[in-house]
């Protein structure tokens, strides 16, 4: 039974950023959160999900060692990352190897990753080429020049923001990766679904509906704690 005809997929988790903004001095996945280093947070909920079958952790050059040891990963399981995300991303798939039909993309810096919104993304695949956890825009989009001035304001109905999990078939993402790589634009792609998306696939998206927050700045950290520490921060929302 193959991991589409199972619910099954394996997961690759992004975690080669320095954390420049962070001022941190070391890997954001390392950065301590909450107690615990912030990759290891939802490398817990991937670890734990019966849907995920193998597991990829992607980190930066030279801090492959401290990864396994800190995070308490397997050596095999942990490989070096590329100078841009879609890059490492194109590095974990190569570690992953043949024989997933499914894969999941996860950024280490969504620690607050809920194990329902995974198993959500995995079955969103459908016959899509692939899923993505998403939100609607709150705010009011703007498009703005280098001078800091409004050039353009723009409809929020039908925007949305994309998260992490990206959930694709995995032959469909080499493929986009691949054409990427031969047209020399991979290093300019934000996230995979955009890759699939200009390789002519067709991805839906899934509504998240907890905070799915990105630590990027020293300010996301105190808010991704007090996140962490509510007892009911996976209670089935109704």
């Amino acid at each position: 039974m193959s991991d589409s005809e199972s619910g099954q997929c394996a997961a690759i988790v992004v975690a080669g950023g320095m954390g420049v903004r962070m001022g941190a001095g070391l890997p954001k996945a390392l950065m301590p959160i909450a107690g615990r280093p912030l990759a290891a947070w939802c490398l817990e909920a991937l670890t734990h999900s019966d849907r995920i079958s193998r597991l990829i952790l992607v980190v930066p050059a030279g801090y492959e060692s401290q990864c396994v040891d800190v995070l308490g990963c397997a050596p095999g399981d942990v490989v070096t990352g590329g100078t841009t995300r879609a890059e490492s991303v194109a590095c974990g798939l190569n570690a992953l190897g043949d024989g997933h039909a499914l894969v999941l993309v996860h950024d280490a810096a969504r620690p607050l990753l809920d194990p329902d919104l995974v198993c959500a993304v995995i079955d969103g695949v459908g016959a899509a080429s692939g899923a993505i956890a998403a939100a609607p825009l709150t705010d009011t989009p703007k498009r703005v020049g280098s001078d800091h001035r409004i050039t353009e304001t723009l409809g929020r109905d039908d925007l949305w923001g994309a998260q992490t999990p990206q959930v694709f078939d995995r032959v469909i993402l080499q493929a986009a990766i691949d054409a990427a790589i031969a047209e020399g634009r991979l290093d300019r792609a934000t996230d995979c679904a955009s890759l699939v998306e200009q390789a002519g696939g067709h991805v839906v998206v899934v509504p998240s509906l907890r905070p799915n927050v990105k630590v990027t700045t020293p300010g996301d950290v105190r808010l991704v704690e007090l996140l962490l520490a509510d007892p009911d921060r996976f209670v089935p929302v109704t």
